[in-house]
């Protein structure tokens, strides 16, 4: 992989979006001008049939590096394609959704009853607002009561149903109880999940934080990762990967392993390393996708691509074909103008 956003903000909406920003700026902040989540284009263009399940769903955070990052939700879309977003750690005891159960004392049909209430209320109020924000709330709130109806997606969040041994192969760390969340919504139905590391994209301390691990504050890149991220990551990913593969649906769901960029191919004076878009790896398996293959090589220094450059945009297009999507389609922006979901060229390289 290969790209020139140094920065975490421009660099993740990059990741998280497969477009370019048009300049590297930590500053940059969430836009509905700015392009959506996979997720939310899946929503739009693929969506679930019924309303019982959400399209998209992504947990156990939304990331954040002083800001939060764009391309986390369905932007210029309408926030009814935005994800069903759980923000609780389901690794801990009790872990459930209070939202997907009704107080006793009110039954789904009085909630119905009031739905239909706020529809006249609302269609007064749209006489006045015709907000950006006002547009589309009318659908969210649909499907927001079709899921509060769902036994089936209370069940796909039911992790107490899973044996013990299962969820301690998985690790019982927020990352490895999400990944495990994840493979039960995926065989519930659920088309687009988004599991992510940490909230935080810095590694603050080998009990918290994400990959960018520079060495500040008098710790190590090297303390952080080997008694946090690897140990986790080497539970995780490959029992995640196995436990699909074993239900047989490995075959027809697409895993992507990928973070914004790497990290510099020499130590810094912290004894440690730095942002790096110039040279990284994606992980791909599964819907598809060739086992035990490597597309592209670095240099001997692992500084540069040396061949089979790779950009996001492409991994985009990528993603979207082996979801059966043409990575050409387009969809509107804020100002009804057509724009492709993907610029990118899908690598049918990495294909069967």
């Amino acid at each position: 992989m290969h790209h020139t956003m140094k920065n975490h903000n421009s660099a993740g909406y990059y990741a998280l979006s497969g477009h370019a920003p048009a300049t590297d700026d930590q500053r940059l902040k969430d836009s509905i001008d700015l392009f959506p989540a996979y997720g939310s284009v899946v929503d739009r263009l693929a969506p679930l049939k019924g309303g019982d399940l959400p399209t998209f769903a992504a947990f156990p955070y939304a990331i954040s590096d002083g800001s939060l990052v764009p391309a986390q939700h369905a932007s210029f879309l309408g926030k009814v394609h935005d994800p069903l977003l759980v923000t609780r750690d389901p690794s801990e005891p009790g872990f459930g959704l209070p939202e997907l159960s009704l107080p006793a004392n009110l039954s789904f049909d009085r909630i119905a009853a009031r739905r239909e209430l706020q529809k006249v209320v609302d269609a007064q109020t749209r006489l006045l607002d015709h907000s950006a924000a006002a547009r589309g709330l009318d659908a969210y709130y649909e499907k927001a009561l079709a899921m509060l109806h769902s036994t089936k997606l209370r069940e796909a969040f039911n992790l107490e149903a899973e044996p013990a041994p299962l969820r301690d192969a998985y690790g019982r760390t927020p990352y490895g109880q999400s990944c495990l969340l994840a493979r039960r919504l995926v065989e519930s139905g659920v088309k687009f999940v988004q599991v992510y590391f940490s909230d935080n994209i810095g590694g603050q301390s080998t009990e918290s934080g994400g990959w960018d691990t520079h060495g500040f504050n008098n710790t190590r890149m090297f303390p952080i990762i080997e008694k946090r991220h690897l140990p986790i990551t080497d539970q995780t990913l490959p029992t995640f990967l196995n436990d699909l593969d074993s239900r047989g649906l490995l075959e027809t769901t697409l895993v992507v392993w990928v973070g914004e960029f790497g990290r510099t191919p020499r130590i810094n004076a912290n004894i440690s390393r730095d942002h790096w878009p110039q040279c990284y790896t994606a992980l791909l398996a599964g819907a598809g996708v060739k086992k035990g293959f490597v597309y592209g090589s670095s240099d001997k220094h692992g500084e540069y691509p040396a061949d089979k450059l790779v950009k996001p945009d492409d991994l985009a297009a990528t993603i979207y074909h082996l979801l059966g999507i043409d990575p050409h389609t387009e969809v509107r922006d804020t100002l009804n103008r057509p724009v492709p979901i993907s610029y990118g060229k899908a690598i049918t390289d990495v294909m069967v």
